[in-house]
């Protein structure tokens, strides 16, 4: 089944490619590899998700806040290469949990993200991950991830 009849299935859509708020591009391919540049969680207003884990989002919130960034990683994704049935392996996510100094617990919200990966390419979706905590991120997001796929030639 392809990826986006299985996000459909689920009751999800991936949204257009974040335009960068920045000096940088969403997406850079080299070879077969797709390193996609950090993103927040958008609702599907097209809002932010923001403040911080353990003060102003429960833990359930920021896992939420962490499947919405995959979605719009998916995006940008897409954007680049066209069909996401040419991903062959999410090799690495790098999750930034914007948090109080307390809060431990920065793994299970980036669960989000990584959940709805195996969720939509099952084991090509399992990958490498890192899991940290910050004092703040960007425009108050309350969640930040990067991500690396191997895709088709």
């Amino acid at each position: 089944m392809s990826a986006e009849t299985k996000l459909k299935e689920m009751g999800l859509e991936v949204p257009a490619a974040v335009k960068p708020v920045a000096n940088y591009v969403s997406a850079v391919r080299t070879g077969n590899l797709v390193f996609l540049s950090g993103q927040g969680p958008f609702r599907k207003d097209g809002t932010l998700i923001t403040g911080k884990v353990g003060a102003d989002l429960t833990l359930e919130e920021g896992y939420e806040a962490a499947r919405r960034v995959a979605l719009g990683l998916l995006g940008s994704l897409k954007a680049e290469i066209g069909d996401l049935d040419k991903v062959q392996r999410v090799v690495k996510l790098l999750g930034m949990v914007n948090c109080t100094p307390d809060f431990t617990d920065q793994p299970k919200v980036i669960n989000g993200a990584s959940d709805l990966l195996v969720e939509v390419f099952s084991d090509a979706g399992k990958h490498a991950r890192s899991a940290v905590g910050m004092n703040a991120l960007p425009m108050n997001i309350s969640v930040e991830i990067e991500m690396i796929v191997e895709v088709e030639d």
